[in-house]
Order: C-alpha cells, then sequence, then structure tokens
C-alpha cells in the first residue's frame, strides 16, 4: 500500500511539474477574418519591453494538429524551457498549432505506402494555416521589441515541411532555420539560400518521411551558394527530433546567427 502511495505522489508530481512547464507558455489566439490560428508563447524572463530579443518560431509535425493548443508542445518545448538555455539565450518562441484538417505546407500527401509520397507544387497558395502563421510572424516583426535581424524557423516532420515553404514565402525574413525529417521543393531553395542558414537534420532509417528529401533540399542549397550543415543520424527512424534537440550546439548555431 505505502508503494502505491509513493507511486500515485510521484506521478501527481510528475504531472503536476510538467503542468507547470506548459503553463510557462501563454495560451494566445490570431484571428483574422473567419479562420483561428490557436499558438502558445514563451517571453523571455524578466520580459523587458523596452528591450529587443530574438523571435523563434517552430512548427511542429502532424501528429500534433488539433484545436486543443497544447499539443504542440509535445515536441521541442522543453529545449526553449529549459533553465540553462533561457538564461543563455532569452528569445520570444511561438508555437503555433496546425488544425486537424490542415497542414504547415502546400503538400500533396499519399500514405497509401511507405514511406509517405510527398510533393510540393510549386506555385500554389500557401495553406490556410501557413498564412496564418505567415500573418502572426509579421505581426510579430511589427512590434520594438523583437529583433527583426535574428528571426529564426524551425520544424519536424510536416513542421520540418513548412519551414521549407516559409523560407521560401518569406525569404529575406529568417536569419537561420532548422529543419527535421521534413522535405520541400528543391526548385524553391535559391530564392532564400543567400538570406538564411540553414541546418537539416534526418533519421538514415526513416520510413514514413524519406531521407532523399532532406538530400535533395541540401543539394539544392549548395547549388545555389549556401553552405548548409547537415546530420543524419544512422540509426534513426523517423523520430530524428530527439537526437536533434540533445545537439548541444543547436542552439548555439541558432542564436549566433544574424542578418
Amino acid at each position: 500500500m505505502k508503494c502505491n502511495v509513493w507511486m500515485l505522489l510521484l506521478i501527481f508530481g510528475f504531472t503536476l511539474g510538467s503542468q507547470a512547464q506548459s503553463d510557462s507558455f501563454s495560451k494566445e489566439q490570431l484571428i483574422v477574418q473567419s479562420d483561428t490560428l490557436n499558438y502558445r508563447l514563451l517571453l523571455p524572463k524578466n520580459f523587458d519591453k523596452s528591450k529587443t530579443y530574438p523571435l523563434v518560431l517552430f512548427l511542429h509535425g502532424a501528429g500534433e494538429r488539433g484545436s486543443d493548443n497544447q499539443s504542440q508542445l509535445v515536441h521541442g518545448s522543453k529545449l526553449f524551457l529549459d533553465d540553462m538555455n533561457r538564461g543563455a539565450f532569452p528569445a520570444i518562441v511561438v508555437f503555433p498549432q496546425c488544425p486537424k484538417n490542415d497542414y504547415w505546407s502546400n503538400a500533396t500527401v499519399d500514405r497509401s505506402s511507405y514511406p509517405i509520397s510527398l510533393k510540393f507544387p510549386l506555385n500554389d497558395p500557401p495553406t490556410t494555416a501557413l498564412s496564418l502563421v505567415m500573418q502572426l510572424v509579421d505581426d510579430y516583426l511589427n512590434q520594438p521589441y523583437v529583433d527583426t535581424n535574428k528571426v529564426f524557423v524551425g520544424g519536424l516532420s510536416m513542421g520540418g515541411m513548412g519551414t521549407f515553404e516559409i523560407l521560401y514565402r518569406k525569404p529575406t525574413t529568417f536569419a537561420a532555420a532548422f529543419a527535421i525529417c521534413g522535405g520541400g521543393n528543391p526548385e524553391t531553395v535559391k530564392s532564400y539560400a543567400a538570406n538564411t542558414d540553414l541546418w537539416v537534420f534526418h533519421g538514415a532509417k526513416d520510413n514514413v518521411v524519406d531521407p532523399q528529401l532532406s538530400v535533395d533540399m541540401i543539394s539544392a542549397y549548395l547549388k545555389a551558394g549556401g553552405k548548409p550543415n547537415f546530420t543524419i543520424y544512422a540509426d534513426d527512424n523517423h523520430n530524428s527530433w530527439d537526437s536533434t534537440f540533445a545537439e548541444p550546439e543547436l542552439l548555439t548555431w541558432l542564436f549566433s546567427k544574424s542578418k
């Protein structure tokens, strides 16, 4: 009985700790006409509107889509909540949530076989979700406390695809970006290769999103004159984000970049 009580206390304590962490991200919404974008916002400790801070946009994967304004924090939020990271890299961090029936990138997805088939049409308009994200970024860029020379974007899986697409659609906005197990249209890369530093991650054993998609984006980036970082994890399947978030130099690299 005593063991069970201790177990309940441990679970209760863990739940409270996780809740306290997620509560550090305030719940926010962007409403544009009839469309709503839920997002979570993490401000630097001792936030001061008279100062300027980098802005980090993080795009989650397809599994975290929804309307609870919570699921998007499952992967990546701990990296930015870490006390040491918050002290070393004070920043405004934004985690938007894509609705269930939408997608960050304008991708044609066929899940009838694996790795899934993905095509990225070049001239189609952005999805509603990505349009709202771009509007949200613009809104923050108009705030005096945002350092417009240090704006960053990253994401995983569907969010990695969204990362590549938002770079294409806003080619002069982001100083640096990181894309995890994503993909995109290689023809778009030349629009931002000269302006945005890039670090791409993928698992060599990924049987959901073909690692060749990242290889193709890196190849196009090199051909366009960019000098990317590219990390392939030999033993990772689709979940290469845990390895990425454990990279000791990721945030140091990211925050060192400036337009």
